[in-house]
């Protein structure tokens, strides 16, 4: 099952190099994305087994992070198919020659978007410490072209800090690695494999000065892809300048998967002893991650760079929610389940938005209800949803990791952390709500009214699941959730 798991989408993208077709190329990465998404849901119910002597299984932590970022690129395979259709009508642009095996761009896009989904299997399926920092490296490759794809010089300038600043972060998570592997050569140690579950059971053996120095350096790496603060710079631009399709699952599945490197190591340090040590980490982090997003909110112009700071507010969450343990572990679960649905289903209707008006410039857009109703429904529902408003599930998340700062007596905390919640809110709804009304942009082509079926369903779609998990969350999913919680070392 995890064989398949990783080479559906691999033979996938080996195919959209080879067919020439474009039609039956994304009809393929549509097949390719809905298969891995049944294949997952089936791992719910079917125990998986391990490969490569245990350097690959799918453990529940490992799962609820695939199952996210196998919903997100089913979701946004149907989207790509809408906006790979509007990119070809639009205009037919030549890779230089040579560069790539086919000259074709919509190619290189979806077989870049297949090698994406398969390293990011790999990466939830990795249970060596070490193939999982090759695999979170293989995301950054497989990622760069698709913040390339419309060839501009911004979006080339983009790329190239993506490659730059997340290399050096994976350099130093490396070197993470090797300090653990420092941290385990010691006599008493039996096993130094690096396989995790072998780290975790021979835990409080390893050398602690060599496990706080490697958490360092995990948190410090795998921070940088994970997008927190001061660590993000590259994070706005890759989101603002890559296509809309490209933007959800930058910020829906692959900070989740960074965000998992930092669990994985946070695991073997809880295990060591050193919780408290990686918690008070993790809660700094958070909150300058929430604080630096809130500033640049505030007053921000480019509605689709205010979302990728938005990113970096809510992966601020997620430290924080590891940071204060207990009960707010739980919280940061689910947060990671509904941030990824609520920012995805944001993104592809920034997609809509720009397909339209074509500019990110919030000045410049205005009437979205009138010019394109369903497109304004859910930029409203996605602002209500992304700032925690109820029914939606970030509410629940949010009040789940705030009431156990109280509980805790982090009270301090807590108001701090509302208080920054608050500016955000304030900030980001002043540009949502001038965007949705108004009048109409004397800049929009009335032949260029159009919402299809297709591109509204998919965001339409991940709006209605973050719906049901703020109303209900069943039972498998909590289940499932607070097994992971535990895992982690929340004492539920």
């Amino acid at each position: 099952m995890i064989y398949a798991l990783l080479l559906i989408p691999a033979i996938a993208a080996v195919l959209s190099l080879i067919i020439r077709k474009d039609l039956l190329r994304r009809l393929i990465l549509i097949l390719a994305s809905v298969s891995h998404t049944v294949i997952t849901v089936i791992a719910w119910n079917v125990e998986t087994k391990s490969l490569m002597g245990g350097w690959i299984d799918l453990d529940k932590p490992g799962l609820l992070f695939l199952t996210i970022t196998s919903i997100l690129f089913s979701a946004c395979s149907f989207y790509a198919f809408w906006y790979l259709a509007v990119e070809s009508g639009k205009r037919k642009q030549d890779f230089e020659e040579g560069l790539f095996f086919t000259n074709e761009p919509e190619a290189i896009f979806c077989s870049c978007l297949m090698a994406f989904l398969a390293t990011m299997t790999l990466v939830t399926v990795s249970q060596h410490l070490g193939l999982m920092w090759v695999a979170l490296e293989a995301t950054t490759l497989a990622s760069a072209p698709l913040i390339y794809f419309h060839r501009h010089h911004r979006s080339l300038e983009a790329t190239w800090k993506y490659l730059l600043i997340c290399s050096v972060g994976i350099a130093l998570a490396l070197l993470g690695n090797f300090f653990m592997v420092i941290a385990a050569s010691v006599p008493e140690v039996s096993d130094k494999s690096m396989i995790l579950s072998s780290m975790i059971e021979q835990a409080k053996l390893l050398n602690v000065p060599w496990l706080k120095a490697a958490f360092l350096l995990f948190l410090v790496g795998y921070g940088t892809k994970m997008g927190l603060a001061p660590l993000h710079t590259w994070l706005p631009d890759a989101h603002s300048e890559a296509p809309s399709v490209v933007s959800a699952l930058l910020s829906g599945a692959l900070l989740n998967c960074a965000f998992l490197g930092i669990l994985r190591s946070f695991q073997v340090c809880s295990a060591a002893g050193l919780g408290q040590f990686c918690r008070e980490l993790l809660v700094l982090f958070g909150l300058l991650s929430m604080a630096w997003a809130a500033i640049f909110i505030l007053g921000q112009s480019d509605y689709k760079r205010m979302l990728a700071y938005s990113s970096v507010e809510h992966i601020g969450i997620l430290a924080l929610g590891i940071g204060i343990g207990a009960g707010a572990t739980f919280g940061a679960m689910l947060h990671a389940v509904n941030h990824s649905l609520t920012k995805a289903m944001l993104f592809m209707t920034a997609g809509n938005i720009l397909a339209v008006y074509k500019t990110k410039n919030t000045k410049s857009v205005s009437g979205i209800m009138t010019v394109l109703p369903v497109t304004g429904i859910l930029w409203i529902a996605g602002f209500l949803a992304i700032t925690g408003m109820p029914p939606f599930g970030i509410f629940l998340s949010e009040f789940t990791i705030v009431k156990s700062m109280f509980e805790q007596g982090k009270a301090g905390i807590a108001i701090l952390f509302l208080a920054v919640l608050a500016l955000i809110f304030i900030g980001m709804a002043n540009v949502f709500i001038n965007m949705a009304h108004g009048k109409k942009s004397d800049s929009v082509n009335v032949s260029d009214r159009r919402e299809s079926v297709i591109s509204v369903f998919p965001p339409i779609a991940l709006g209605f699941l973050t719906l049901i998990t703020g109303l209900y969350i069943p039972p498998v999913l909590n289940n499932l959730l607070h097994d992971v919680a535990v895992i982690m070392g929340g004492n539920l």
